[in-house]
């Protein structure tokens, strides 16, 4: 009786799956702010379970980042199934999108590169051209997912999660190779939590979907990945405090040391700066735009220069505003920011110490 019982149950959880698995979901964020970072989720079930694109929003605002985040989002489908959705090129025409994250089929992954070639590449490179026509300005990022939890056992080659986990990043760094497109590293993180620390459940019943750990877990991945920073010092309460902390500071851990792996380098710019233990005034800018056809920077103190990377040295303390101005494919775009330098303080003198002067006794005759 408990095995037809088992059964059953197995079979109406699966009919619930399957329903969820012919739905659309497109949402989008309340309050749309003017001038904030536009990022769209293009995906399936791994996208829109437990809502993560929102969890991504909330950890973003958070953290004091602008965002609108919407998501489209089809339970099941490949990228071939992608390309054929009207709704989701309704999606894509709706905004100029700052950011568009793309995400597949999990098998997809699975299969050799000669597959993928007939099987995906064609059609991501709609989706791509599509997402271009609307803005040529828009970044991308792949959203490399994870094994089921105890892997396929309908194939041979992933019929366990190491097998099923490995393969899929392979799947998609050739993807990622092939359109020169960075990755969110998800999956990568996900087996770090796994096997650092398996108390924290990351898997649904199904032992496929993500549970709410798992959501969460895409979501600091994508944070990071999105703004090269760490997800951590925020509780949105979410999911548990003490699992939250683990996982942010297992998505800083994986994505940080290896934004180049990633690609995750490309179109950025950033100044550091600092004092010297010499007492020099250090600014170290950096600007990576492949396609840019001019770089240039304008360093406050009357000083231009092409160079993409540098070292510069001030010649006195005070406030500058650094501008740099990025030509290419975009147009000509320009950003600032201001730095200062306090006047090195000199140490106070020493205080003078006077001599004791004894004082004379006077003896009693």
């Amino acid at each position: 009786m408990k095995n037809i019982r088992n059964v059953v149950m197995k079979r109406l959880f699966n009919l619930i799956v399957s329903f969820f698995c012919g739905s659309s979901v497109f949402a989008q964020t309340t309050d749309v702010q003017p001038g904030a970072l536009n990022i769209l989720f293009i995906g399936n079930s791994y996208t829109h379970m437990n809502s993560m694109p929102f969890i991504f929003d909330k950890i973003a605002k958070a953290k004091g980042k602008a965002v609108n985040v919407e998501m489209s989002t089809h339970s099941g489908f490949s990228f071939k199934q992608h390309s054929e959705r009207e709704d989701m090129y309704e999606a894509i025409k709706s905004r100029k999108w700052d950011y568009v994250i793309l995400q597949g089929f999990s098998r997809e992954f699975t299969h050799p590169k000669d597959t993928l070639d007939s099987l995906s590449i064609p059609y991501i490179q709609g989706i791509i051209d599509t997402i271009r026509y609307n803005n040529p300005c828009t970044n991308f990022l792949f959203y490399m997912t994870w094994g089921y939890k105890n892997g396929y056992d309908q194939n041979e080659a992933v019929d366990s999660y190491l097998k099923m986990s490995d393969t899929i990043a392979k799947g998609y760094q050739y993807i990622s190779d092939y359109f020169n497109v960075p990755i969110s590293p998800v999956g990568k993180v996900w087996k770090k939590v796994r096997e650092e620390h398996p108390e924290i459940n990351l898997y649904d019943a199904d032992l496929a979907h993500p549970s709410k750990n798992g959501s969460y877990l895409s979501a600091c991945t994508f944070y990071t990945a999105i703004f090269r920073e760490s997800p951590e010092g925020v509780y949105t309460k979410t999911i548990d405090a003490t699992n939250a902390k683990i996982i942010q500071r297992a998505a800083a851990d994986y994505v940080l040391p290896r934004l180049k792996e990633l690609k995750l380098d490309s179109n950025i710019w950033d100044v550091q700066y600092a004092r010297s233990e010499s007492g020099e005034f250090i600014a170290n800018l950096y600007a990576n735009y492949p396609q840019a056809t001019e770089i240039q920077w304008n360093l406050g103190d009357g000083t231009k220069t092409n160079e993409p990377i540098l070292k510069y040295v001030y010649k006195k303390p005070g406030q500058y505003t650094i501008k740099l101005k990025v030509t290419d494919t975009c147009g000509v775009r320009t950003f600032k920011k201001d730095i200062i330098f306090k006047p090195l303080v000199a140490p106070a003198p020493a205080p003078v110490v006077q001599p004791k002067t004894k004082t004379a006794v006077k003896k009693r005759i």
